[in-house]
């Protein structure tokens, strides 16, 4: 069943909202990813594994100098399907960064560690200007603070594909399945441009790369390669639909063998420290996620650790509790110099985004106004 937004309730198993987006529950309040996660016990991994040996093995045989692309922040998850990519399955991968509009230094010691490993690489920097008028017009209109990157790491990797005739992309988790969404992919190992437009970027991306009159310089690598021609023989996969997806083990994997560092303490809003550590913007993001939906990113991690076996639910609720929903105070200015505000009208937009019916205002800040049952 889909989940009533008029209704406030939690997973039974985990800590998912009824108001994350597309995600569905079933009679037992259990949510879709919970279920997924039972589903993917009875999935013939070697089956699918298979399937992907197969599609590796078309990709060896064509004369091309890489096999596949894959996008890399130089974090766990990138790492991981790149070292298994090349020693596991022998492919030639390149590896292709859309530089975030904020990037933190652990994140590009991180890169640099993963490229020193021996990987072909390349960082694509779109437009300065046009990537900021994108995040602060996502900002502004849709409560989405890195919206222009969101935008590029699916426009800008497409085009540096058709640029050097690669025709396999392979991002790592599908995380519709994996953390409550869409369960169109579920048995589908691709998908194209406008399942991208609709899902992940959240049916917005018309509404605000017209808003922002960007010159044509400036959009470039924020547009969809408008031929179907150039998109019609590129196969887009999640290396989650081969493999069990365990975001530890690829924490892992990418510290042993790719050089990933972890944050000395635990990240903004979370008590993990060793995920989305790359940019200073996506702390802002999970905050305005907390805003419009009521969960933030210590709820999410809070919940992989449930599925994975690694934590109760009462442990769960009580890091939640310690640690969702804080504001990154300490970026603040960061965030104030970037898209270029006024303190008060930075908050203003803030206060916009906030879902006033589950959360109350204390001070400058929005804390939660109910109990995690």
């Amino acid at each position: 069943m889909k989940s009533n937004k008029n209704e406030l309730f939690w997973c039974s198993n985990c800590l998912a909202m009824s108001t994350r987006p597309r995600i569905t529950f079933d009679k037992d309040k259990k949510c879709s990813a919970c279920n997924w996660n039972e589903s993917k016990k009875e999935i013939d991994w070697v089956e699918r594994q298979n399937e992907l040996t197969q599609i590796i093995e078309t990709q060896k045989n064509k004369d091309k100098p890489y096999d596949c692309l894959i996008p890399v922040s130089g974090g766990k998850d990138g790492s991981y399907v790149s070292y298994m990519v090349r020693n596991k399955y022998n492919l030639n991968p390149l590896c292709v960064t859309i530089k975030p509009p904020l990037s933190s230094e652990i994140g590009m010691q991180n890169l640099h560690n993963f490229i020193e490993n021996g990987y072909d690489h390349v960082t694509i920097s779109p437009s300065k200007s046009g990537m900021k008028k994108l995040n602060k017009c996502g900002f502004i209109e849709m409560g989405f603070p890195y919206y222009g990157w969101l935008i590029s790491i699916h426009t800008a990797v497409l085009k540096i594909a058709i640029h050097y005739n690669i025709d396999l992309i392979i991002y790592g988790e599908d995380g519709e399945l994996e953390y409550g969404g869409s369960g169109e992919t579920a048995f589908k190992p691709f998908y194209n441009a406008d399942y991208s437009k609709r899902i992940y970027l959240e049916g917005g991306y018309s509404k605000i790369i017209n808003s922002c009159k960007l010159s044509k310089g400036e959009k470039y690598f924020f547009e969809f390669p408008q031929l179907d021609t150039e998109l019609k023989n590129i196969k887009i996969t999640h290396w989650s639909y081969f493999e069990n997806w365990d975001p530890y083990r690829n924490y892992l994997t990418a510290k042993k063998y790719c050089g990933l560092k972890e944050n000395y303490n635990s990240n903004s809003g979370t008590f993990t420290n060793f995920s989305q550590t790359d940019q200073y913007l996506y702390p802002l993001h999970s905050y305005l996620m907390f805003l419009k939906f009521g969960f933030g990113r210590a709820n999410q991690d809070a919940c992989i650790e449930i599925r994975r076996g690694a934590m109760d639910r009462d442990q769960a609720i009580n890091l939640v509790k310690l640690y969702d929903g804080q504001f990154p105070e300490e970026f603040l200015e960061i965030y104030l110099d970037y898209y270029e505000m006024e303190e008060d009208h930075f908050f203003d937009i803030i206060d916009k985004w906030a879902n006033k019916s589950i959360l109350k205002k204390e001070g400058r800040y929005w804390k939660p106004n109910f109990e995690i049952i």
